[in-house]
């Protein structure tokens, strides 16, 4: 395996999704921009998300309104002065992704006028949520996808997986600063030397640490990771949101069925057909997803039963086939005819509320680094996310980092000559079964004693075996060339156990975080953000 070095960039992003694409075309008009994907560029939990993106634009909805179900959501541990830097953003931000082609749903209203059409999902008093049917993530990421491959200042690196970030402590430099990153290239098997004045993680969410998940493959973490091994503080990793409906179906894994089901009129029921969400909350199928998921767990375990249903069989056949298109399509495929039976639906480890810690320009605390999308822990979801504010959260941190990014850009210096990656002590491996029984290891634990309900048992339990597993995996690092599959598991067992950390430390139950040994906590009590140092 050969190693390379390129000449510098302005800025380094590693990642493909709305957050990443977004922050590279902002910047690639002034700037040389490395655009990473891991694998293919447009695969990343974007392309995925189903529901849309929630935005004031409706005159009889308001800013305040979507700041007070926000914080509501976020049960106590939200930054006020982040929500509204967002939620003010996110007229703007629509507006950026028309410009851009993004082919949002329409309605005709009775002037003849075409509007965006609305939903509503779980936490939202109002019909906000902009969408292009049941497949917005798809129809974002493929349009972005579009302009960033033909943008002159957009360098693409697909098939790309970053082994770690250049640092001045590893080069024995002072100061706290990165200097860009080493990256396996996975189709030459060459580690490549990638000098960047500035690189921004936007690498998505790290729900594959769980072994139920809606997520696809490549959501490992692999940010968070290299944040933390970079020296950077990380918080509120206890907080991974449950989505309270998965497709529940051998041949149809990590199928998300999407909130925006509830939200048209969806009811979640037994099945003996009996409806259950009112005993848990007034707001019923569309009470924040932590209560869901959790009520569906409770049901799950009081019954001893494998899923519950979701049924909205009752709609029109029209009206479920036209609003969920993608949905139908895919429960048909499977022999569920969602327009005549209720679909049946478990919860699945989905979104990572915590991350990298950064300010209201994505930054970081290690001098040119920055953080966007689901690696980042920005003050938005807090203890909870709110549905559809994720992709919202993507595109204004992106225009924020731009921002502070073109501003301070020209006074940065040039990365000093970097070293070659060093390969010469190490030898192919002969082992691969380690890395495949150690993260199908550390999944099976995660949900075992760190999901929807814990207990300090559990968390006891799983940290131990994530010691253990640590040192085999950095025994196994030491000893072996490095493969896409190896640096993934060595950012899943740095995620379990950021994860695990945050968890025991947070001695109450808020949010996402629930946990037999302690009470609940009121929303509006006082609440305190888990800050890990590295």
């Amino acid at each position: 395996m050969e190693s390379s070095s390129h000449s510098a960039y302005d800025v380094l992003v590693v990642g493909s999704g709305a957050a990443g694409l977004s922050l590279a075309l902002r910047l690639a008009d002034r700037y040389r921009i490395g655009l990473l994907s891991k694998v293919s560029l447009p695969e990343s939990n974007t392309l995925y998300a189903q529901g849309g993106i929630s935005a004031v634009v409706d005159e009889h909805d308001s800013i305040e309104s979507h700041i007070q179900d926000t914080l509501i959501a976020g049960a106590g541990l939200c930054d006020p002065d982040i929500v509204r830097l967002v939620v003010s953003e996110g007229k703007s931000c629509i507006q950026w992704l028309l410009d851009h082609g993004v082919p949002f749903t329409e309605v005709i209203n009775e002037s003849g006028t075409a509007h965006l059409h609305l939903t509503r999902e779980g936490g939202h008093t109002h019909r906000r949520v902009v969408h292009a049917a049941d497949a917005t993530g798809r129809a974002i990421e493929t349009s972005l996808e579009h302009h960033a491959r033909r943008h002159p200042g957009i360098q693409i690196l697909e098939h790309h997986n970053v082994i770690d970030l250049i640092t001045a402590n590893k080069l024995g430099l002072p100061g706290k600063r990165v200097f860009g990153a080493y990256a396996l290239d996975t189709q030459s098997h060459r580690v490549k030397t990638l000098p960047a004045k500035v690189v921004a993680l936007a690498t998505g969410g790290a729900s594959k640490v769980y072994l139920y998940t809606s997520n696809p493959d490549v959501s490992t973490g692999d940010g968070v990771a290299l944040a933390w091994r970079a020296g950077a503080q990380v918080a509120n990793m206890e907080f991974i949101q449950f989505h309270p409906t998965c497709l529940y179906h051998p041949h149809a894994r990590s199928f998300l069925i999407s909130e925006a089901v509830r939200g048209e009129g969806g009811k979640l029921i037994l099945p003996d057909g009996t409806p259950f969400m009112h005993k848990f909350d007034p707001r019923g199928e569309l009470a924040p997803r932590d209560i869901v998921a959790r009520a569906i767990d409770h049901e799950m375990k009081r019954l001893g039963i494998d899923c519950v249903y979701l049924d909205i069989s009752h709609q029109p056949a029209d009206f479920i086939i036209n609003h969920f298109p993608t949905i139908h399509a895919r429960c048909l495929e499977l022999g569920i005819d969602m327009t005549r039976q209720a679909i049946p639906v478990v919860p699945a480890a989905h979104y990572v509320c915590g991350g990298v810690l950064t300010n209201n320009y994505a930054r970081t605390d290690v001098d040119g680094l920055y953080a966007l999308g689901e690696t980042a822990c920005t003050g938005l979801h807090g203890a909870n996310r709110m549905a559809s504010n994720s992709l919202l959260e993507c595109l204004v941190f992106a225009k924020q980092a731009a921002e502070h990014i073109a501003g301070g850009l020209a006074a940065l210096p040039a990365p000093p000559p970097l070293p070659e990656w060093d390969e010469s002590q190490v030898s192919d491996s002969d082992e691969e079964v380690v890395v495949s029984h150690n993260w199908d290891e550390i999944r099976r634990f995660m949900w075992d004693y760190v999901g929807i309900v814990r207990t300090n048992k559990r968390l006891e339990r799983a940290m131990h075996r994530v010691d253990l597993l640590k040192q085999e995996i950095a025994e196994y690092y030491g000893h072996f060339r490095v493969t896409s599959d190896l640096l993934e598991l060595r950012n899943l067992v740095t995620v379990a156990e950021l994860i695990i950390r945050s968890a025991r430390q947070r001695q109450e139950s808020r949010g996402l975080h629930y946990s037999l040994d302690y009470p609940w906590c009121e929303p509006d009590s006082r609440a305190e953000n888990t800050v890990l140092e590295p």
